[in-house]
């Protein structure tokens, strides 16, 4: 080996630490406000309680505007066929025929959205309390910027559109696979498609998984999440291919804010926060 030095993993990530993270030389109140910290559950709790509570708010607080919502679907439609893309149709009609796969997707639809961002959440907060703060940050930037989208760009689902063959699934197969549909369509806005955040936030969920995850299949399964994300969503008719391009935009507008604030990707931060003993880490 010579002169050279090998070491351990955890070396290597304290390492990676950029400098205006933790450069002593900078403004006192906003250096720690830019370290990564040890999370307090209770604020972590009442902090995703509320925030979740006002993003519902505000996103079912924009005006619906249905009129423009279905101008801007039709636009999309046409973009779409110009892009030789517009197979969601095709897609819908074939998945619906199998009712069993459609079934499930449309309480795939209905319930992992929820169920798998907050399981990410509690684990990195166990495993990796260094890199929570920054990781939540790009979930809730992300978040944010898709509200300004709601607001500035109504947009229909594709189950909505005047004049089209789409099958509303959760309609056809009374299921409860979207808060849109059914008897609970008048609790949310049904012109809130894009983005999509159940892209924006289901990629949030498998690159995190895929970068931090050590074991290999459960890495795998980080990336399928997003893929089989976007065929659910594509075919409950729920959202244009367009939406989900939109939800990855917001995703890395999120990561761009994290980034700025943090002076490194979430990724790259040290697995426990400065001063925190190296046993209390959940592995």
């Amino acid at each position: 080996m010579g002169d050279s030095t090998v070491t351990s993993l955890e070396d290597r990530e304290q390492a990676a630490v950029p400098d205006p993270v933790t450069a002593p030389g900078g403004p006192g109140f906003l250096r720690r406000l830019r370290t990564p910290r040890r999370p307090r559950l209770w604020f972590e709790i009442l902090l995703i309680a509320v925030s979740y509570w006002t993003y519902s708010l505000i996103r079912n607080a924009v005006p619906e505007q249905r009129g423009e919502a279905l101008r801007n679907a039709d636009w999309i439609w046409r973009m779409e066929h110009h892009l030789g893309i517009a197979v969601e149709e095709s897609v819908n009609h074939a998945v619906n025929s199998v009712t069993w796969l459609i079934v499930g997707m449309n309480y795939y639809y209905a319930t992992l959205h929820f169920v798998v961002t907050l399981g990410v959440l509690v684990w990195l907060y166990r495993s990796h309390p260094g890199r929570y703060a920054a990781t939540r940050l790009v979930l809730f930037a992300t978040t944010g910027v898709a509200l300004v989208g709601y607001y500035l760009y109504p947009l229909a689902p594709p189950r909505l559109m005047n004049g089209s063959t789409f099958v509303d699934t959760v309609t056809v197969h009374q299921t409860w696979g979207s808060m849109a549909s059914g008897d609970l369509k008048h609790m949310s806005n049904q012109y809130a498609a894009m983005p999509s955040m159940h892209i924006g936030w289901s990629l949030w969920c498998g690159l995190t998984i895929f970068a931090l995850a050590k074991v290999p299949w459960v890495r795998v399964l980080g990336l399928m999440y997003p893929a089989v994300t976007l065929m659910v969503i594509v075919s409950t008719a729920n959202h244009f291919w367009l939406d989900a391009v939109g939800g990855m935009l917001c995703l890395a507008f999120g990561f761009g804010v994290a980034r700025v604030w943090y002076g490194a990707l979430p990724y790259a931060l040290p697995r426990t926060p400065v001063g925190m003993p190296q046993l209390e880490v959940a592995r």
